[in-house]
């Protein structure tokens, strides 16, 4: 499994005034958390309300309410658990407030067994319409939509790509990447990639 890189991402607190006196009103609510996860494990989010103070947080992921209560700082922390795999959204707010953060989102991924497709069928056209060029992002996929977006990460690197096309059809695989689609991750001929769906 592979599970290295994952990266921490960060929205920038909301301009606001810095507390000077605790339990005025909020101004400004912050989020941040890790946005690359494995699906079932313990994400940890965190963030400011300003002016600090004690209050109640909500922090909304994926349709899930976790309350949270900040410290006299107004710094507050929870964790969340991604159910499965799949891209979640997250904000938080101040209770009873109309205070809220910027959005962040969570990819929480699952390993796939893939493998990559391209020299030689150059030219040729594809199950979700279009033609097959080395320059093309994109994945294959026996059952996904067309079009539907797939996140996959490779040791660090992540991307965002759409089902172009059918297949695999051999083995156990359950991806073929394009040319392209494996440059952009610096993955292997097969292996083990990190995805969404």
């Amino acid at each position: 499994m592979v599970t290295a890189g994952i990266a921490w991402a960060s929205v920038p607190t909301l301009p606001g005034p810095e507390a000077t006196a605790a339990g005025g009103p909020a101004t400004a609510i912050s989020l941040r958390g890790n946005r690359n996860a494995m699906a079932h494990e313990a994400v940890k989010l965190h963030g400011r309300v300003s002016p600090g103070g004690t209050r109640r947080v909500v922090v909304e992921v994926g349709g899930r309410k976790l309350p949270a209560h900040t410290r006299a700082d107004g710094t507050y922390k929870t964790r969340w658990r991604a159910p499965r795999s799949g891209v979640y959204p997250g904000r938080a707010r101040v209770d009873d407030a109309s205070v809220r953060s910027p959005s962040i989102r969570i990819n929480a991924y699952r390993p796939a067994v893939a493998s990559y497709y391209g020299p030689g069928l150059y030219g040729a056209g594809l199950a979700c319409g279009g033609t097959l060029t080395p320059g093309k992002l994109g994945v294959a996929h026996k059952t996904l939509p067309c079009g539907a977006r797939v996140t996959l990460r490779y040791r660090g690197r992540t991307v965002t790509v759409p089902v172009i096309d059918r297949g695999p059809y051999a083995g156990n695989r359950e991806y073929d990447l394009t040319v392209a689609t494996k440059a952009e991750l610096g993955f292997p001929p097969m292996g083990t990639v990190l995805t969404t769906r």
